[in-house]
């Protein structure tokens, strides 16, 4: 008896192991949205770097539709310019902080190196919008 209802537990953490979805990529249309709030005013809102404010910025602010022109889109680098990780090396950087990029729930994220990283979502939402925007 005491097998059988060990037995008829591990089933039902097993169906409901089943129906708990993971997380997705978040689509580039919802980082569309955080795009608009927080980068155009410097990179434009055809992201080519040229927002109302990018005239008056030393250095320019980047093209963010060429970020693949060389390879292939480079996810962990651009995760780690907006999240402030990589920005030290950035010389006269004025790139803000965007702490509420970095809350709330995490979504898998692989950045390149077949490693699925918990990455919050709205930065990883603001990731599939940029990648979206590449002209090559």
């Amino acid at each position: 008896m005491k097998y059988a209802v060990m037995a008829a537990g591990l089933c039902g953490l097993g169906i409901l192991g089943a129906c708990i979805q993971p997380t997705a990529m978040p689509e580039a249309s919802e980082g569309r949205a955080l795009y608009a709030e927080n980068c155009v005013q410097c990179h434009g809102v055809s992201g080519k770097g040229d927002g109302p404010w990018a005239k008056e910025m030393k250095p320019a602010p980047t093209d963010l539709t060429q970020l693949s022109r060389q390879y292939k889109f480079p996810r962990a680098r651009v995760l780690s310019t907006i999240d402030g990780y990589h920005r030290a090396d950035l010389p006269g950087q004025q790139m803000p902080e965007f702490g509420l990029l970095l809350q709330g729930e995490t979504v898998p994220v692989d950045t390149g190196d077949g490693v699925m990283t918990p990455t919050p979502r709205p930065l990883a939402a603001l990731l599939a919008y940029l990648e979206s925007i590449q002209d090559v």
